[in-house]
């Protein structure tokens, strides 16, 4: 008995591959006299069809990480940050020079530290310059 015509219509009545579709042996009569894609769903409805689930991960999409789109800006936005805090704290070290607060050496010590992202903001900057004791 040969079903291929029946299998090719349940592929393309329920979307699935043929190794997926099974025929009851109990039910292959129902079959064989099933021509429309309404019979093979009733036979699926009655049970004499049945889908196996699909093998191993292919169930399980995997999500791909979405980078795309707002890269660029991210970086530029925090370049400018980074330029703005960075040019407030220097001209207020360069202020605390003029006014003979602090020393040359102490003056090349904050730049670094300024550099390397130390300070969060001019008043950590002051605190921390305050807490020297000077």
């Amino acid at each position: 008995m040969n079903l291929a015509k029946k299998k090719k219509l349940a592929e393309r009545t329920f979307k699935v591959g043929k190794k997926r579709i099974v025929f009851l042996k109990s039910g292959l009569e129902d079959i064989k006299d099933a021509i429309t894609k309404q019979d093979m769903r009733d036979r699926y409805e009655e049970g004499t069809i049945i889908i196996k689930e699909k093998k191993g991960r292919t169930k399980i999409r995997k999500r791909k990480k979405r980078t795309a789109g707002n890269v660029r800006k991210r970086v530029k936005k925090r370049k400018q940050q980074y330029a703005t805090i960075t040019r407030k704290l220097r001209g207020y070290v360069l202020e605390l020079k003029k006014q003979g607060r602090i020393s040359n050496e102490e003056a090349k010590d904050l730049r670094k530290k300024i550099r390397n992202r130390i300070f969060r903001s001019k008043s950590h900057l002051k605190e921390y310059v305050g807490g020297q004791g000077k």
